[in-house]
């Protein structure tokens, strides 16, 4: 990925900047909600006291020694960054660092009694049994009276504007058509016939999964068609290997999705008994790379993630953060096109991503203008605004 100076790394740095607001304002908010969610104990307290003075007045300190993962995050930056700002470093490192300094405060890592308790698990299950998310699974069985492409279309757009799922069961082509003539389109890239060219039956999809709960589960609705119509012969989901910001899907919460699917009624309880044996027999895999949580862009993926991108026939970026990583955070000119910056991905690659921070790429011209009249600066966070990109051949060298 070029490393250009019109393209300068987003810092946290910046007063009144987005970045800025989620380091001071944001992180604080966190800790205060996984303190008041849990019953833990003296240690945990006095932990989590720390980190809050040091994550907003201090500077970054290293893991303890004996921590599993020291080395890997030395590699992946705190030899490079410890002793400077929270705010002085790359926004996604020290926002990603935030949550790993999050888990070792509550004892996620052990020893000890707290080790392996998801300390957002309370806020996904939340979410996932809310009756919004039954209002969205009983938007199935409308759904599974339409053709097979309508449906891929839906379950599409379900995935990609994750909570807002209900909406995205219910969008039209002519609607998306409509949205795209607005002056300030809420589909502000739409590459959707070209991620459907890729998807010609044979293969596998990688899907890198984003949230859990009323995000995840439209990703996985999303797969079960793909492979139930068998535009695809297989399907990797890759999920986070440990609890990560906040919402982000582990295995545990892949397990949790596809039970309320299951025990869901009408089209729903379909899906999820189909995805339950796919899983079974091997159609689709879960997968938990550590890299999966490295505060790194994907152009420093490790060897064996590159070959398994390479082998797949599309990888499907699922939203804001992943974004991020597949394009670089970066303060790119917003017309910066998408294949550019992707050019280094081992294989095709799609993104799906609402709009949640200020990176973007792959605008024409007339669509940025537009944004910026219709709501200044506004159109890059608000999670109004959605995006599908997709770069359909690899210009990488080979692995």
């Amino acid at each position: 990925m070029p490393d250009t100076p019109t393209a300068p790394v987003i810092l946290g740095d910046e007063p009144g900047s987005f970045p800025r607001s989620v380091l001071a304002e944001r992180h604080p908010a966190i800790i205060q909600q996984v303190r008041d969610a849990f019953p833990y104990g003296p240690e945990q307290h006095r932990a989590l006291d720390a980190l809050l003075k040091n994550c907003t007045e201090g500077t970054i300190e290293p893991l303890p020694a004996d921590a599993a993962d020291h080395d890997r995050w030395a590699a992946w930056g705190t030899e490079k960054y410890a002793g400077q700002s929270w705010y002085d470093v790359p926004w996604l490192w020290s926002e990603s660092y935030f949550y790993r300094q999050l888990l070792e405060a509550v004892g996620y890592f052990g020893p000890g009694a707290w080790q392996g308790i998801d300390p957002f698990r309370p806020f996904k299950r939340a979410e996932l049994d809310a009756p919004e998310t039954d209002e969205e699974l009983a938007a199935l069985d409308e759904l599974a009276t339409k053709p097979p492409e309508e449906r891929a279309n839906s379950l599409l757009h379900g995935s990609l504007w994750g909570n807002r799922a209900d909406l995205g069961f219910r969008l039209s082509a002519a609607g998306a058509e409509s949205a795209s003539r607005a002056p300030a389109p809420a589909l502000v890239a739409d590459d959707s016939e070209r991620l459907w060219s890729l998807l010609s039956g044979t293969g596998t999809l990688c899907l890198v999964a984003d949230n859990a709960g009323r995000e995840l589960i439209p990703d996985l609705l999303l797969l079960a068609h793909l492979l139930d119509q068998q535009r695809i012969e297989r399907a990797v989901l890759h999920i986070k290997p440990h609890p990560y910001y906040v919402s982000d899907a582990t295995t545990a919460d892949v397990v949790d999705a596809v039970h309320r699917l299951v025990g869901a009624p009408g089209a729903a309880a379909t899906y999820g008994r189909a995805l339950w044996s796919a899983m079974a027999d091997g159609r689709l895999t879960v997968r938990a790379h550590p890299f999966s949580c490295a505060p790194l862009p994907y152009a420093e993926m490790p060897a064996d993630l590159r070959a398994e991108f390479a082998a797949a026939t599309l990888t499907i970026v699922k939203g804001d953060l992943n974004y991020r990583r597949l394009v670089g955070d970066r303060r790119w000119a917003p017309t910066t096109p998408f294949a550019d910056v992707t050019a280094y991905f081992p294989g095709p690659v799609a993104a799906l991503r609402t709009l949640k921070s200020d990176v973007i790429t792959g605008l024409n011209a007339g669509t940025e203008a537009a944004l910026v009249a219709a709501e200044g600066q506004r159109w890059r966070t608000g999670g109004t605004h959605a995006l599908i990109q997709v770069r359909g051949v690899s210009s990488a060298p080979a692995v």
